[in-house]
């Protein structure tokens, strides 16, 4: 990023920030790449820029989404580092963790070093999250002090489960020396086998193979033993059933470092989306039963589940016109994000802006340890405008991503990123009512 010293007035937004508790209508400056107040009616001596904002405007911590996925390298045919920073910017995200399921595996440091590298040629802060065992292949363990000390924030093998049990001790052991999570895709495979989606009464209607809830409870039990005597932190990807919520909440009331994410479709819709057999709504782990979507609202709202993260997992045309039972698992999320998480959760009532915010950025930065996520004077300006009342129609061929595989496509939605700022910097700005002065 280049260094600049314009300072900017955002007037008049709300302005809501959770590591404060802060949700009022006020003023933010920012000179250069700082924030230097946040107050109400500020009347500074000079500004270069001052951009109108009303209440319906959220002013917030840039956003955080610390699951997801590039291809790069090696699938630039689905996504790059530049076209999914493009997409991050375009959805209000600021910082962003990426998986290591590439081509080839960043589980070393030449392919560390490449995504580094990669990720210096974008205006946002990209993190990387290597491989905890080579190849993702869950046998042998990555040299994870090395990666550790080059700025991974995180390791796991995402796309595929740490299956050996005596492997993932030893993962939550480097865990615990070097204070970053291990990020689990729990899935025990003897259960799910070739399941195309979830393993109820519309699996069995539609006639496809199902993937039951306890592939992935299972496994979600066997490493919350494995974090108790390994004193380690193992992070949940992806939670999606009523059963593995359960299990974490009550690893938290033990006070052992469990956490968890949840993806924005996993809160919004059901196994029923996949009547019409479009691979679009197929992923992994699969979309529930609405018992499962409730749950996973309930371990939101609680504070069991931590995180909002997309798994923005791009794919070609192609690769998704192929049966459900042969197209690869994954959505595109991040572009949609927003506006689901807005219409779901805070249209219904079922969960603040705050609350919403808050698992957006504090908590995201808190389980990663990241310096961001808090919208305070003296933090470096990445900020997030949404405005809370567009209403908008999803069109996947208007999306930034490289990708169009979106199970949002043609909904509409409530709530939309408008303005992404970082270190100060306007990257993305959709309301345009700015004066300079």
């Amino acid at each position: 990023m280049t260094s600049t010293t314009k300072t900017r007035l955002l007037k008049g937004g709300r302005v809501i920030n959770p590591s404060t508790q802060r949700d009022e209508i006020c003023d933010v400056l920012i000179d250069g790449e700082a924030i230097v107040a946040i107050e109400k009616n500020l009347s500074p001596d000079h500004v270069d820029e001052v951009i109108e904002l009303t209440e319906k405007h959220w002013v917030t911590p840039g956003l955080i989404d610390i699951h997801v996925h590039f291809r790069d390298p090696g699938r630039s045919d689905k996504e790059t580092t530049v076209t999914g920073a493009a997409a991050a910017i375009e959805g209000g995200f600021t910082s962003v963790c990426i998986m290591p399921n590439t081509d080839p595996v960043i589980d070393s440091m030449p392919t560390l070093e490449y995504v580094l590298q990669a990720a210096k040629n974008v205006p946002i802060d990209i993190h990387p999250v290597p491989a905890a065992t080579r190849g993702i292949a869950g046998e042998a363990i990555t040299s994870m002090m090395g990666m550790a000390a080059k700025g991974a924030v995180a390791f796991t093998d995402d796309g595929h489960c740490i299956m050996n049990a005596k492997v993932m001790r030893l993962a939550l052991e480097y865990s615990k020396m070097l204070n970053v999570p291990i990020m689990q895709h729990a899935e025990d495979y003897n259960l799910s086998g070739h399941g195309c989606m979830n393993e109820g009464p519309y699996s069995t209607k539609l006639g496809l193979s199902g993937h039951p809830n306890t592939a992935e409870s299972v496994i979600v039990a066997r490493d919350i033993e494995l974090v108790r005597q390994t004193g380690g932190h193992m992070h949940v990807c992806h939670i999606s059933t009523k059963e593995a919520v359960q299990l974490v909440r009550q690893a938290k009331a033990e006070g052992l470092n469990v956490t968890a994410e949840v993806t924005p479709h996993h809160i919004s819709l059901t196994d029923a989306a996949l009547e019409g057999y479009d691979p679009d709504y197929k992923m992994c782990p699969p979309l529930r039963s609405e018992a499962d979507r409730l749950a996973m609202i309930e371990g939101l709202r609680d504070g069991t589940i931590d995180a909002i993260a997309t798994d923005h997992a791009p794919h070609t045309p192609d690769e998704k016109a192929l049966a459900l039972d042969e197209a690869p698992n994954g959505v595109v999320g991040l572009e949609t994000a927003v506006g689901v998480v807005i219409t779901h959760l805070v249209e219904p009532g079922l969960m603040s802006p705050l609350d919403i915010i808050k698992a957006m950025t504090l908590r995201p930065a808190e389980v990663m340890k990241l310096s961001a996520g808090r919208l305070e004077v003296g933090q470096r300006a990445d900020i997030t405008v949404i405005d809370s009342e567009r209403v908008w129609v999803v069109d996947p061929a208007q999306f930034k991503s490289k990708s169009r595989n979106s199970c949002f496509k043609g909904m509409t939605l409530k709530g939309k990123a408008v303005m992404t700022f970082f270190a100060g910097e306007c990257l993305m700005n959709q309301i345009q009512q700015t004066t300079s002065v």
